[in-house]
């Protein structure tokens, strides 16, 4: 495995746990992010509520929105996550994931939030579909500046 600089990377199993239990923490702490996609063979980003089963993220969108075509075409996506509004120096990691698309009735209920109420009426909303995107990559970077942390996954 090599880093983000083509670097080779020798990680202990331990390591990748710490590594591991790193990002998870993160994903409790910080729930918004950006979401990147492919449309029109260009990058498009949006902010996204994350919210997370292991290292699997998930995000509610509306069924008809442009997100949902532009994965249907392409499930590569690019996620940014971590560090709060008005902050440089804190956790954040950069996530490759391919994403598909849950219509589980329980899934829907587990992640609902009054967050969502602007977009969706309820965890019933016919519209309400949740992204579920499963990670390649995820880099995990202690504070700006340093040097990332990998997980492959």
């Amino acid at each position: 495995m090599t880093d983000y600089k083509g670097k080779k990377i020798v990680r202990s199993e331990m390591t990748m746990a710490d590594t591991k239990q790193k990002v998870l923490d993160m994903f409790e702490k910080y729930s918004i992010g950006t979401l990147a996609s492919i449309r029109n063979d260009r990058p498009y980003s949006r902010f996204m509520l994350f919210f997370h089963d292991d290292l699997i993220l998930f995000a509610a969108t509306d069924k008809d929105a442009h997100k949902v075509e532009d994965i249907e075409k392409n499930p590569n996506v690019h996620i940014l996550l971590g560090v709060e509004q008005g902050g440089y120096d804190g956790p954040y990691c950069e996530i490759e994931a391919k994403a598909s698309f849950e219509d589980s009735g329980e899934l829907k209920e587990k992640f609902w939030s009054e967050k969502l109420k602007d977009w969706l009426s309820g965890p019933d909303d016919p519209d309400y579909l949740l992204l579920k995107m499963e990670p390649s990559l995820i880099r995990y970077f202690e504070k700006a500046g340093a040097e990332p942390e990998e997980l492959s996954l």
